[in-house]
């Protein structure tokens, strides 16, 4: 199992890559040490996302419904559904399955990285615009709010420039 440590404690661990009757799926398993939001609103045109939490709280909202989870709750959002979450108590553990994965692991390697160098704010955003866009394509989704063509012409043309300015081969050399 390899885990990634943000500096702010939070740390991911990948449990699990494989594949079963419902497809490819990524698990993995979150510690959240400091209440707060861990993702505002976006959504996922491929990608279903499942939250089980361990320890702890969440609160989601999850196509426009307000949810708490407590322990031993599990919630789901199917690809095109607008969702968010923060967690309300310390030391907050879930684990999360996503389907299929595609880029999400390397996702959070790169926002590691990112972190690890000091190159996010305390709130864990990238600081430079073409690292901020890169991220966004890794995320296989798009932010809630702002229509998805904007957001593919802007950061899409921002994360191609990152990408041919070599951004992936500084954050994520065993991606290329």
């Amino acid at each position: 199992m390899e885990t990634l440590t943000f500096r702010n404690g939070h740390q991911v661990t990948l449990v699990e890559r494989g594949s079963d009757d419902r497809g490819p799926y990524l698990r993995l398993r979150h510690l959240l040490p400091e209440p707060g939001r861990q993702a505002g609103p976006h959504w996922h045109p491929v990608l279903t996302e499942r939250w089980t939490v361990r320890q702890g709280r969440l609160r989601f909202r999850i196509d426009g419904s307000e949810i708490v989870a407590e322990e031993g709750d599990s919630h789901f959002a199917p690809a095109g559904t607008v969702h968010r979450f923060a967690s309300e108590l310390p030391d907050t553990v879930i684990d999360h399955e996503i389907r299929p994965p595609l880029r999400h692991w390397e996702m959070f390697q790169l926002w590691q990285a990112l972190d690890a160098a000091g190159r996010t704010t305390r709130g864990g955003t990238p600081r430079n615009p073409l690292a901020l866009a890169l991220l966004w394509d890794y995320q296989d989704g798009y932010l809630a709010g702002i229509p998805a063509p904007l957001q593919r012409m802007v950061l899409g043309r921002l994360a191609d420039l990152a990408r041919r300015l070599g951004y992936e081969k500084r954050w994520l050399p065993s991606r290329v």
